[in-house]
């Protein structure tokens, strides 16, 4: 198996293949492929993630840790 990568734009829900590829996945009509889609994030499942994980983090802080502050 080899591997093709590049990028595109979504349109009308279909994956458009760049023209400068399209001979190389065009050489076997019945041909199996393996399909990948990465979707770049806009930053908001990052910073949900961020802000949960700082809150689960400092449930278990206590005053006393406070000690550890200013070393």
């Amino acid at each position: 198996m080899r591997a093709v990568e590049f990028r595109t734009k979504l349109k009308n829900n279909r994956i458009d293949i760049p023209k400068k590829l399209q001979n190389q996945v065009n050489t076997s009509k019945n041909q199996d492929v393996r399909v990948i889609v990465l979707i770049e994030d806009n930053g908001k499942e990052k910073d949900d993630f961020q802000l949960l994980s700082t809150e689960e983090f400092l449930k278990g802080y206590a005053k006393t840790d406070s000690v550890y502050d200013h070393y």
